[in-house]
C-alpha cells in the first residue's frame, strides 16, 4: 500500500514557475514508477509526465515537453514536477500516481495508487 499526498499548487501568472511535490508513505516507494496527471474543469484526465523507479527514464506529454521536468528522490520518498513557463492552459488539478509497471505508461488504469490532487491555476 502506498499513500500519496501532493503539495505545491497555487495561483500564478502566465510565465511563472511552480514545483509540485508528491510525498509517499508506505512500503516500497522506490520500486514504483511515478506519474503526474492533470484534469481541467469539464475535461478528461490527461497524462503529464512519468518517471521510472530509478529516475533514469522519463516521459512527457507533448504539451509540457521542454517546460516541465519530473524528478524523484527515493531517499525522501518524494517525486517532483517542476513547471516552468506556465500557461493558462496548464490550469488543472494535478495528481500523482504510482505504477508497478517496469515500462513507463501513460494509461491511468496501470497506476495503482493516486493522490488527492493539488490545484494549479494560471492566470493570463
Amino acid at each position: 500500500q502506498v499513500q500519496l499526498v501532493e503539495s505545491g499548487g497555487g495561483l500564478v501568472q502566465a510565465g511563472d514557475s511552480l514545483r509540485l511535490s508528491c510525498a509517499a508513505s508506505g512500503r516500497s516507494f522506490s520500486t514504483y514508477a511515478m506519474g503526474w496527471f492533470r484534469q481541467a474543469p469539464g475535461k478528461e484526465s490527461e497524462f503529464v509526465s512519468a518517471i521510472s523507479w530509478s529516475g533514469g527514464s522519463t516521459y512527457y506529454a507533448d504539451s509540457v515537453k521542454g517546460r516541465f521536468t519530473i524528478s524523484r528522490d527515493n531517499a525522501k520518498n518524494t517525486v517532483y514536477l517542476q513547471m516552468n513557463s506556465l500557461k493558462p492552459g496548464d490550469t488543472a488539478v494535478y495528481r500523482c500516481a504510482a505504477s508497478p509497471e517496469v515500462m513507463l505508461t501513460t494509461t491511468p488504469g496501470r497506476y495503482d495508487y493516486w493522490g488527492q490532487g493539488t490545484q494549479v491555476t494560471v492566470s493570463s
